[in-house]
């Protein structure tokens, strides 16, 4: 699989993860070609910038040949793809996104970041402080990082390969968790709260996973986790497999007029982020960095400037008595320690937090629940949804009453039209305020240059 010639077809190259898998191919010097049935950007662009971009959107079986290498499988695909199909007929070697990884790393040490909440940061922040001290590493990376061109970077030549694991599905035909394919050498555990109910209907089918993942790590590996989630304390310590185990927590900082200062051995070191949960991530990223031989000093030195992951309590605009927060989190657990966060950041501010309940699970009567005080630490707490989305994945119908309930805050202001909610946000006044708004989605068309102008 290392030859620059091998020929691969990606079916769904369009996906985030997709389209970087393979640029990140490309460069390395292999014949690629793609099909999609919709590329959006920046997708799009950056497909045409390396003249990977399909001339025609839609699936054309006639592109699977006999003389392709591989096929990399896209979960955007359906079972009955036509050039899956064509693929499957003609003997072709079909590999989901998590498998051809791990093919391109059977011979390197890797590194896997997992957990329902805090990966993609963590990940971040590790490349963050490799890349400060010219450590070349591979990478694949589950968000748009500053200074980094894509989400995936492979070479023939580099030591180590840093992956995020995530836990859902890895291809329309390949039911297995993504994590479970990556066999790690050194792995990270950051939480566990209940997610993607549509794939694990309960929450012990769920935690099973991570028992899965831990164990699936190589013989005398390396398993840093966070010892203050009971559940991953749990699940890894309760693990017979013969790993080394480092337990982390929330390191010693204070907050002062808005800056996070950490402890460290050299005296108090400003943070640029801010919050318990990233902190906590902090000292997950600063064990696995000392895994891969960056030590403690040089970790500190480079974290200081780290100013977190793309949509990840992103700052879109401070002005000196107004701040407003965009941030993906959109599962119950992310949601409290976001909002938290930003609140125990900006104690003498009003915190308005707006959640807009997008995801499968978020939109699911029964998970609903799991939200029950989410938003406590918000002095105005917003939830956005729109009953269209419910329909589109075809839930049962949510009520505004239901979600009252899930969230057990009387005072709790529901939308489900994007018009009325833009009006509510407009209509505030931000001085002496936080503004934090929290979903995966757009609240329905929120032009998040235009919220700029509220402050």
């Amino acid at each position: 699989m290392g030859s620059s010639m091998s020929k691969i077809h990606f079916i769904a190259i369009g996906g985030s993860a997709m389209h970087n898998l393979a640029i990140a191919l490309f460069k390395k010097g292999y014949q690629i070609t793609g099909s999609d049935d919709a590329i959006h950007e920046p997708s799009k662009s950056r497909l045409l910038k390396y003249n990977l971009l399909p001339q025609d959107l839609g699936w054309f079986p006639e592109r699977i040949t006999t003389d392709l290498d591989a096929v990399v499988l896209g979960m955007h695909a359906k079972p009955d793809n036509a050039e899956l199909l064509k693929a499957q007929e003609l003997g072709v070697k079909i590999y989901s996104y998590p498998e051809f990884l791990y093919e391109q790393s059977k011979d390197k040490t890797r590194v896997v970041i997992g957990g329902s909440h805090g990966k993609t940061t963590i990940t971040s922040m590790i490349l963050h402080v490799l890349n400060y001290h010219e450590k070349e590493v591979d990478f694949m990376v589950g968000a748009q990082l500053e200074g980094f061109e894509t989400m995936v970077h492979l070479t023939e030549t580099n030591e180590f390969i840093l992956l995020e694991g995530d836990e859902y599905l890895s291809s329309p035909i390949d039911r297995r968790p993504k994590f479970h394919l990556y066999k790690p050498n050194i792995a990270l555990l950051s939480g566990i709260a209940w997610d993607h109910i549509n794939v694990f209907p309960t929450f012990e089918n769920y935690v099973a996973q991570f028992k899965i993942f831990t164990d699936s790590l190589t013989n005398g590996g390396i398993m840093v986790y966070n010892s203050e989630d009971p559940i991953v304390k749990e699940v890894v310590e309760g693990s017979e497999n013969h790993i080394k185990k480092y337990a982390y927590s929330t390191p010693l900082h204070r907050v002062e007029n808005g800056i996070s200062y950490l402890e460290t051995p050299e005296g108090d070191l400003p943070l640029e982020i801010f919050g318990n949960h990233n902190l906590q991530n902090l000292a997950g990223a600063k064990w696995i960095c000392q895994h891969m031989g960056i030590d403690e000093d040089d970790f500190y030195e480079a974290i200081a400037s780290f100013k977190g992951a793309n949509k990840r309590l992103e700052k879109i605009i401070e002005t000196p008595s107004s701040v407003v927060f965009k941030d993906f989190a959109h599962s119950p657990s992310k949601v409290s320690a976001t909002t938290q966060a930003v609140k125990d950041q900006y104690t003498n501010r009003k915190l308005i937090a707006c959640l807009e309940l997008h995801t499968y699970s978020s939109l699911n009567a029964t998970f609903l629940e799991e939200y029950v005080g989410a938003l406590s630490a918000a002095d105005v707490a917003v939830v956005f949804y729109s009953p269209d989305a419910v329909k589109i994945k075809q839930l049962d119908s949510v009520s505004k009453e239901q979600i009252a309930k899930a969230f057990q805050r009387e005072d709790l202001i529901i939308y489900t039209n994007p018009a009325e909610f833009k009006a509510f946000l407009f209509d505030q006044n931000l001085k002496d305020s936080a503004l934090l708004l929290m979903s995966s989605g757009d609240y329905g068309g929120l032009d998040f240059e235009e919220v700029k102008t509220l402050v």
